[in-house]
This record gives C-alpha cells, sequence and structure tokens, in this order.
C-alpha cells in the first residue's frame, strides 16, 4: 500500500522553527506544512496589506523559509503554507527572492488567490452568525473578508509541478488534504476518502499540540522535553489511515491520549465536522498504539461538502488602553484592591470615556472572577499584579487608561513597581457564510 509521510513545522503564525528544521533534516518527508494563519492574523494582515500593497503576508515567511528551503530543495520535500495570508502573490514573489539569494534554482511556486471575498458582501444582504444583524449595519468598521477554500486549488497546484504551495485563508486540514488528494488519486467527491483525509489534517494542523505540548499537565499528564519539543509526521496510507510520529529522539511523546485529545480540539460535533471539502464524521473513529511513539488512527468518514464557506470577517472595534502594575509582601493584594479602587475613580474624575472597562488582579480574578476564583480559602497571595483595561473610541482615550496606572508609581499606595502600558487599535472577528459558487480559487505560478 502506497504511503506518504507528511510533517508539520508550524502550528500558528509565530510557532518554533527549529522543530521544523529537525522535519527537514530527520522527517523523511516528501511534504512539509506550515500552518500559520488564524482570524485575527488574517485581518491584521488585511490592514498591512492596506498600508503596504507588498505587506499583508506572513512577516516570519522569509525566515522560515531561510531555515528550510535548502533542505527541502535538496531532498525533494515540497512545502505547503498558507502564510500567504492576506497576499500569496506578495509571498511567492518574496518566496522567489529567498530562493535566489540562497542560490537555489528551479523551484515551481503556486500561489492560491480567490478567498478574498469583500467585494461579494457588498452585494449581498448576509447574516453575521455571532450576532444576527446583518452585515451591512457593519459598514466602514468592516477591513476584511476572507472565506475558508479548500484543497482542491492545492491539489492542481502539485500536479502541476509546484514545489511550494502559498495560500491565504484556506482551512486548516485542508492543507494536508491537498496532497493526499494529489498523490493518491482521490476524487473531489470522495466524500469518504476525504473525510478521513480532512481527520489526518487535523491532527496535525496545530503541530506540538498532538505530540504533547497542548496535552501537557505536571504530575496528571507528565511530557518530557517540552522545550525540545518534536512536531509531528503523519505516515499516511492510501486506505485513509494514519500513523502519527515524530522524529525519534525529539521531545514530547505520541500517544492515544494525546492524539484522542487533538481529534475533539475544537470540533462542535464529532459527527458532523463542516470543512470546505467535506462534512466529516470522527464519531467511529479507532486510535490504536502500535509501537513508542507511533499511534494508528482509522476509520473516519465524510458526505457531501456544505453549499457555502465560512467567512472570517475583520472589523476595527475601537481602541484598548491597558496598565499593569505589581505589588508584593504583606498586604500585598489589599494593596491591589485599593490601586484597583484609585484608578477606577480616577478615571471617572479625569472624565475618560471607555466603553467597557476591566479592574482585574492577575492571579486572583482576572480569568474566572471573584464568583469562582475569590481567595479560595488559600492563604493571602505574597504578590499581585493589577490590571486595568478598557475600550474606547479613540486612541487618545485608550492612552489615558494606561497613564492613570503609572501615576500610582506615586500617588499610592505604597510598593508598586513595574509598570507596562499599552493603547492599540483593536480588530475584531466576525462570521458569515457565503455561497459556495461566489468564491474562485486561482492559482498563480512563480518561477523561481
Amino acid at each position: 500500500m502506497r504511503q506518504i509521510r507528511i510533517g508539520a513545522g508550524a502550528g500558528y503564525s509565530g510557532d518554533r522553527i527549529e522543530p521544523a528544521i529537525e522535519l527537514a533534516e530527520k522527517g523523511d518527508l516528501q511534504y512539509l506544512v506550515f500552518e500559520c494563519l488564524a482570524e485575527r492574523t488574517i485581518a491584521l494582515a488585511q490592514q498591512a496589506k492596506l498600508k503596504n500593497p507588498a505587506a499583508g503576508y506572513d512577516p516570519l515567511l522569509p525566515e522560515r523559509l531561510r531555515a528550510v528551503l535548502p533542505l527541502c530543495h535538496s531532498k525533494g520535500i515540497r512545502i505547503i503554507t498558507n502564510m500567504g495570508a492576506a497576499n500569496p502573490i506578495a509571498a511567492a514573489e518574496r518566496t522567489r527572492a529567498v530562493a535566489q539569494e540562497l542560490g537555489l534554482a528551479g523551484l515551481k511556486v503556486a500561489a492560491v488567490t480567490g478567498d478574498d471575498v469583500l467585494a461579494h458582501l457588498s452585494k449581498g444582504d448576509y447574516r453575521i452568525e455571532e450576532t444576527g444583524a446583518s452585515v451591512a449595519d457593519a459598514g466602514s468598521r468592516v477591513v476584511s473578508a476572507n472565506a475558508y477554500i479548500g484543497a482542491q486549488p492545492i491539489a492542481e497546484a502539485l500536479a502541476n509541478g509546484a514545489d511550494i504551495v502559498i495560500t491565504g485563508r484556506a482551512a486548516d486540514p485542508s492543507l494536508f488534504v491537498g496532497p493526499l488528494i494529489h498523490e493518491f488519486g482521490w476524487t473531489l467527491d470522495d466524500w469518504h476518502r476525504l473525510g478521513q483525509a480532512t481527520l489526518i489534517g487535523h491532527l496535525l494542523e496545530c503541530a506540538g499540540q498532538v505530540t504533547g505540548g497542548y496535552f501537557a499537565d505536571p504530575s496528571y499528564k507528565d511530557v518530557a522535553d517540552l522545550a525540545r519539543l518534536g512536531f509531528p509526521i503523519g505516515e499516511a496510507s492510501e486506505d485513509g489511515s494514519v500513523v502519527i510520529t515524530k522524529v525519534a529522539g525529539s521531545g514530547g511523546q505520541v500517544t492515544p491520549a494525546t492524539c484522542k485529545e487533538q481529534i475533539l480540539y475544537e470540533i462542535h460535533d464529532p459527527a458532523r465536522y463542516f470543512t470546505p471539502d467535506v462534512i466529516a464524521d470522527f464519531s467511529r473513529v479507532t486510535v490504536e498504539e502500535i509501537g513508542p511513539d507511533q499511534v494508528l488512527i482509522q476509520g473516519a468518514a465524510g458526505r457531501s461538502r456544505p453549499d457555502t464557506l465560512k467567512v472570517s470577517i475583520g472589523t476595527i472595534e475601537g481602541f484598548v488602553g491597558e496598565g499593569q502594575i505589581s505589588y508584593a509582601g504583606p498586604g500585598a493584594r489589599a494593596r491591589g484592591e485599593l490601586a484597583l479602587d484609585i484608578v477606577r475613580e480616577r478615571l471617572r474624575i479625569t472624565g475618560v470615556h471607555a466603553s467597557e472597562l476591566r479592574f482585574d488582579l492577575i492571579g486572583v480574578n482576572s480569568l474566572h472572577g471573584e464568583r469562582l476564583s475569590g481567595n479560595g480559602g488559600h492563604p493571602e497571595p505574597y504578590e499581585v499584579r493589577v490590571r486595568v483595561v478598557g475600550r474606547t473610541d479613540s486612541l487618545d482615550e485608550a492612552v489615558r487608561i494606561g497613564n492613570e496606572v503609572e501615576t500610582l508609581y506615586t500617588n499610592g499606595p505604597a510598593g508598586g513597581g513595574g509598570v507596562t502600558k499599552s493603547a492599540r487599535e483593536v480588530v475584531g472577528i466576525l462570521s458569515t457564510y457565503i455561497p459556495r459558487h461566489l468564491v474562485y480559487p486561482t492559482v498563480h505560478y512563480v518561477e523561481a
């Protein structure tokens, strides 16, 4: 039975680069996939492209390519990534420049476009899933709209000889489904196989999560050598099964438990996981350890793909101002609470206009509030971190929030230190759905 080995080189935009190098060096791969895009990431990339038409792709693209491209080129490993973000064509051009800089010739780079559907949203009546309101109501606040496209253009690019495929907002598992379609000759309506391929992609898409990174919980779920965590390899077979493994000697672990957690990660309904390629069914999946750091996974299925594609909408949601300060020693919590009271009153006195404000003691009530965290019967904390954060309509108002926290240095209470403050524009994320027939993925080629 034919098999291919696919390595996951990244699970998000800022992920470590060393594990990807390790995969290229020792993973015996045919494909190395970098999944680097999130909903907020692409909205920020669209903002960057508006300011500079040559920008809008992942800023770590050149660094990642310099690290792995010589190895991949020499070993015939093909690279697939969504680091194109808001500007796959510019990313492809930058890839060509990096290849030339490294003295590598004969590379074919494919850029997949068509996920940007902002123009379509202005022509129809689309409903925001989170609020039920019309997308049109968001008006000028909308800065981006990107549909989740599937594996078809990736498979097409590989069939046309691309060594590197760069997409924008492709769905995460589709980055892995594409090479499986290409290598095994699966059709785009083989729902059973596409369901299996989607499971493989879902297992690999978050990189170090499935090798124990997100799994680790000291004394409950111990994982060794996380500082040298190895990223996963999927040894995919033509029958749709996969063995999840990693480079021998790398940190972390691959076990039935790490794989089961990843299978369920971000899945609303395991029997109906909607993707652009298929509605996958993971409800009858089996997980079997067949060796050290080797887990065989099979049994996924699928049904006909949905008629609509999810769209991630980026919106400008005003500004956020934040200030933090620490207190330590006896009475730290009482001084922290007094600090919050002072800033709360100062913001009222000085007339700072905020639509939303939070006053937190990090480590005491900042995550779950007084109702769940509180003191819990434990001794008073030796140290606390005060955080005041607010949403405003202007950058100037946001700056004033952090400034008021900073004045606690000399205006009480005693012993405050380590102030940080910031003010920034906020990009929000909303969702809608668009008819599939309105989205036209297109593949462009660049010779390096």
